[in-house]
């Protein structure tokens, strides 16, 4: 049986600042959830283990299907919003770009998604049977012409990303076949959701639109649920590593 894998707990200094979104919030993620490699019940494992694992496929990298595909997505998603977040808040004129309230809920929003990619890596090393060729490698991203300096196209994008994301999340949850991994993506994406929310609020404040009709429906009161199909074509087009899902719906 291979260990389980913690994340350690963020700088509790990150966790001082009275914002809108808290780190503190994130510990469910950051400190409490466990990916374990391998189950006491093997019926279990072997579930957890079934159909295609993530790896090199006829020369790329494909994802896989599965709960370690599943993960191995999220894994992806996380790396480009942690990416893009990072880029934003290491802008040149981000003091001047955004006000007090604003680069608190996006300095925030960078540290959450910091930490969902570093969680998804790390424990994916711990669980995979073979991480040194099942592992999604680190990729790389680009973002066209977008000025990291203009607050409308910063917030365009996240508007976008985060809704993408609390969609991807909500697609894939019937594809996971482990409680345990079931409960963590339910807990992200409850962050993601709250950040889709924040930026929302920051474009249009004192309006609806942080629940708005083209994200839930009204008359089920349910948000929006893509599956990886749909959500991969939009993602990849900030991510320049070429891999493929040819086993994910």
């Amino acid at each position: 049986m291979k260990n389980e894998v913690k994340i350690h707990e963020v700088d509790p200094s990150l966790n001082n600042r009275r914002s809108f979104l808290k780190l503190s919030g994130l510990t469910l993620v950051g400190a409490g959830l466990v990916l374990a490699g391998c189950s006491d019940n093997d019926n279990d494992d072997n579930d957890m283990q079934d159909n295609t694992l993530p790896g090199i496929k006829n020369g790329v990298f494909d994802l896989g299907s599965g709960d370690f595909g599943v993960l191995t997505y999220a894994y992806a998603l996380e790396q480009l919003e942690a990416d893009f977040y990072t880029k934003v808040v290491n802008a040149s004129n981000f003091n001047t770009t955004f006000n007090d309230i604003e680069r608190q809920v996006l300095t925030d929003l960078y540290h959450h998604e910091v930490v969902h990619r570093d969680f998804f890596k790390a424990a994916l090393t711990g669980a995979l049977p073979d991480p040194s060729s099942q592992l999604l490698p680190s990729l790389a991203f680009n973002y066209g012409s977008m000025n990291f300096n203009s607050r409308t196209e910063v917030l365009a994008t996240a508007k976008a990303l985060e809704d993408t994301g609390v969609a991807a999340y909500n697609g894939a949850g019937k594809l996971i076949k482990s409680a345990d991994y079931l409960l963590l993506a339910g807990k992200i994406v409850s962050v993601e959701a709250r950040h889709a929310s924040a930026i929302r609020s920051l474009i249009n404040p004192n309006s609806s639109d942080f629940a708005g009709d083209d994200i839930i429906n009204t008359s089920t009161g349910l948000d929006v649920a893509q599956d990886p199909s749909k959500i991969l074509p939009i993602a990849g087009g900030f991510i320049t590593t070429k891999f493929t899902a040819k086993y994910l719906p």
